[in-house]
């Protein structure tokens, strides 16, 4: 709603002068530049190879915004009119620094197809709107010459990141994709799911109040979210062991924490006794299955053993807990 409102001030391409939209052409070409070597740079370390490309591609943005302020100096003189893409209607608005810092390798190839796809858009538009033929000529070649950047891009890679080059990259992605989420939101659920079948169940017989038993599975999913996603943050910043930020380590096992208890504990908002415990029983069979499902395909556990450990173990805090209930 609001976004809407804020939209009303900017101006559509159409209402441009051809100073201006030469203007917002050299605005653009230098941002995308800046967005390829910030990504150059991100990746250096990790990813040197896939640095290189979008090293290169930064370098052609840089060369498209000279052609450009040469034709407006030829035009228009010296200076340079500043309109940028968050003061004209239908573009997309560019993530700042700060929020692409951490983005994934896979995330910064799909922004940097759309940011290319974009631009041609816009060149193609341009172009039906400025009468000079040489400028109509600039923005057609530059429009054709986005287009090919998918084809740059590619030849750029098979350059800077052979095939062998380009296997490494996507195997420590998906390591890191598992060190950072996976493993932390895996050790999360199983703390969830199995820690708190004791707490839940010995209330559910020890009260036989369906809500009574809500309220102790709801808070000890809570607690047990909040503790376990502090934990995990605090104890390694992921600098030496190379694990990724703390804030989404501890996030995800935080929230897959909260939710494993939470699956056996919704349940009880069901007023039936017997009712709410037989599909807490239920859910709790699937819940100890999904974590040996996810440890066999994320952990390369073998499966027969991760469904054993799981089962096995929750099995035995469930029984701890009907007893305890129970006594």
């Amino acid at each position: 709603m609001f976004s809407r409102l804020f939209s009303a001030s900017r101006r559509p391409l159409s209402s441009l002068s051809e100073q201006e939209v030469l203007a917002l052409a050299i605005s653009s070409e230098e941002d995308d530049s800046r967005i390829y070597f910030a990504y150059a740079d991100a990746l250096k370390d990790r990813y040197p190879d896939s640095a290189r490309v979008f090293e290169d591609m930064g370098e052609v943005e840089n060369t498209h915004k000279t052609m450009l302020i040469d034709m407006h100096r030829r035009r228009f003189g010296e200076r340079i009119p500043l309109i940028r893409r968050e003061h004209v209607s239908g573009f997309l608005t560019r993530k700042p620094d700060w929020l692409r810092h951490n983005q994934s390798l896979d995330a910064m190839r799909r922004e940097a197809e759309l940011m290319e796809t974009q631009a041609y858009n816009f060149y193609v538009e341009a172009a039906k709107n400025t009468s000079d033929a040489a400028t109509r000529q600039l923005l057609g070649d530059l429009a054709l010459a986005e287009q090919g950047h998918e084809d740059i891009a590619r030849m750029l890679t098979d350059k800077h990141v052979p095939e062998d080059a380009r296997k490494k990259e996507d195997e420590a992605a998906h390591r890191q994709f598992l060190l950072t989420y996976v493993q932390p939101g895996l050790a999360g659920l199983m703390d969830g799911s199995v820690s708190t079948l004791a707490p839940i169940f010995a209330a559910a017989f020890a009260t036989q109040d369906t809500w009574q038993t809500f309220l102790v599975g709801l808070s000890a999913s809570v607690g047990a979210g909040i503790s376990m996603g502090f934990t995990e943050a605090a104890h390694d910043d992921g600098k030496l062991s190379g694990r990724g930020s703390p804030l989404k380590r501890g996030l995800a096992c935080g929230i897959m924490t909260t939710l494993g208890g939470l699956g056996h504990a919704l349940p009880y908002l069901i007023p039936h006794f017997w009712t709410a415990t037989i599909t807490a029983g239920i859910i709790v069979f699937f819940e100890l299955w999904a974590i040996a499902f996810i440890q066999n395909k994320y952990m390369e556990t073998p499966f027969l053993r991760a469904a054993f450990q799981v089962v096995l173990g929750g099995g035995l805090v469930l029984a701890a807990g009907v007893l305890i209930g129970n006594a």
